[in-house]
């Protein structure tokens, strides 16, 4: 017990000391709870609105997307992709999530209409912040570091 107790001011020394020493890229990431808590709920319920109000006939009433999404169809072209964490969009930063949703995917053999006449860059953040809200935590959290490294190689 003595051992113990001589023993802990020197590991709380030792760990403190490396925290101080850790550049602020090394920090863990926030917990995937604690970001998305920090996200005003009115604006998760107007994400929601809006995602049901634009994007429902395609990617499902809660973002499942098509069942089908991997298969091209009759026309060559892909299905909605699910948007809840069952599909890809969490392996893209948000950049691209945005970009995807402003210029469609017609250009590149998809279904998609451009958004970028019909819905302002805060609508648009706002359903995202709503599907991403269906995200798993460890897969937002991989998202949420993703996203940050992607800024990075600008």
């Amino acid at each position: 017990m003595k051992t113990i107790l001589i023993l802990l001011p020197l590991l709380a020394g030792a760990l403190l000391t490396g925290c101080e020493q850790a550049s602020s890229d090394d920090k863990p990431m926030p917990d995937a709870r604690y970001v998305r808590s920090q996200v005003d709920p009115a604006r998760l319920i107007r994400g929601r609105d809006l995602f049901w109000k634009n994007c429902t006939v395609c990617h499902g009433l809660n973002a499942e997307g098509d069942a089908d999404w991997k298969k091209r169809d009759k026309e060559g072209k892909y299905p909605a992709p699910p948007l809840n964490g069952t599909g890809h969009a969490w392996h893209h930063p948000k950049k691209a999530l945005v970009y995807t949703i402003k210029s469609g995917t017609k250009a590149i053999g998809g279904n998609m209409p451009a958004w970028k006449d019909r819905l302002t860059d805060e609508e648009i953040e706002s359903i995202i912040l709503w599907f991403q809200s269906k995200w798993p935590d460890e897969q937002y959290r991989v998202w949420t570091r993703r996203d940050k490294e992607s800024k990075k190689t600008k």
